[in-house]
């Protein structure tokens, strides 16, 4: 999970510090935002100070109604110590009673030009992406038919020139090696490369080659949801490997389950075609077409008539 702090959030959506320079450093513990419209009046029973406070046109149309003093009390309750900061829309004024309480408690205050509700959305969004769950995994993550798929194996199994020669021919490449990997929801893993190898490619006897530059910019891609994980191990002739892939194998990653197929190396075999024709597969299930299953129903059938 990323630290991110208010002055990461004024950077961000370009926010004009009003007052409060001392606060920007607070940092934000929840993706949640709140529009105190009903703590304006008076109601703080359930309020949430950890979160970022926007004050929309309706929310301070219906302050700068009340007396002086009911203002203060009011925002005096609104910056508090957790308060990591307060946003005001639509460039609207901030009243004075909130600069002294933002003054008094610390807290940094803001004015932007967007309008509520769309501020609120696109904050959201950023502060969920930032501060997800978060891992790093060894292995390749490339881009096959729209799919994201991650290699994953032993070191010196062929990860890398797997995904050399997927990107040879016409698949993206978005992270060897090492792949940041951060839940975005409850069901969703988005994939990208650390920023110190973005691009690049080892491979054993050639060194580190730029994708990019080598075969173009449509060769990367920055980041991709992953979807599918290829795991490449070297042939044991004792072990039973699935030969109808009718049941899926299943891999947990931080908190979500990613369908996984174990594919065995030997010489002769074209990992890079096998992996390519995976991903197709895969995507032909979540299509409805499953030829596993198809061919189960058909061998039943026979079997059935033989009866």
């Amino acid at each position: 999970m990323s630290n991110v702090q208010m002055k990461d959030i004024m950077e961000k959506f370009y926010l004009e510090l009003v007052a409060g320079k001392d606060g920007l450093e607070r940092e934000i513990t929840t993706s949640d935002i709140s529009r105190p419209g009903i703590e304006m009046a008076g109601y703080f029973t359930h309020y949430a100070p950890e979160r970022i406070q926007l004050l929309g046109r309706t929310e301070l149309s219906f302050v700068n109604e009340l007396p002086s003093e009911v203002r203060m009390e009011r925002f005096n309750q609104l910056c508090q110590k957790e308060t990591p900061g307060i946003i005001l829309t639509r460039e609207n004024e901030a009243p004075k009673e909130l600069i002294l309480a933002a003054q008094a408690s610390g807290v940094p205050i803001f004015r932007s030009a967007l309008k509520t509700t769309k501020l609120s959305s696109q904050l959201t969004n950023y502060l969920e992406g930032m501060m997800a769950p978060s891992t790093t995994k060894h292995g390749v993550l490339v881009e096959i038919y729209g799919i994201g798929v991650l290699i994953t194996g032993a070191s010196g199994v062929g990860k890398s020139e797997t995904a050399l020669e997927l990107v040879k021919r016409g698949h993206r490449l978005i992270a060897d090696d090492a792949v940041n990997i951060r839940q975005e929801d409850y069901e969703t893993l988005v994939g990208s490369a650390p920023d110190m190898i973005r691009h690049l490619l080892e491979i054993r006897g050639l060194g580190i080659i730029n994708v990019m530059a080598l075969f173009g910019a449509g060769a990367v891609r920055s980041h991709k949801k992953i979807s599918l994980v290829i795991h490449l191990e070297a042939w044991e002739p004792q072990k039973l490997y699935d030969r109808l892939g009718i049941e899926d194998e299943k891999i947990k990653i931080i908190d979500t389950y990613v369908t996984k197929t174990t594919v065995p190396v030997r010489p002769g075999r074209n990992l890079a075609v096998i992996t390519e024709v995976a991903a197709m597969n895969f995507r032909m299930k979540m299509m409805g077409v499953n030829a596993a299953e198809q061919f189960s129903t058909r061998l039943t059938s026979e079997i059935e008539k033989d009866k």
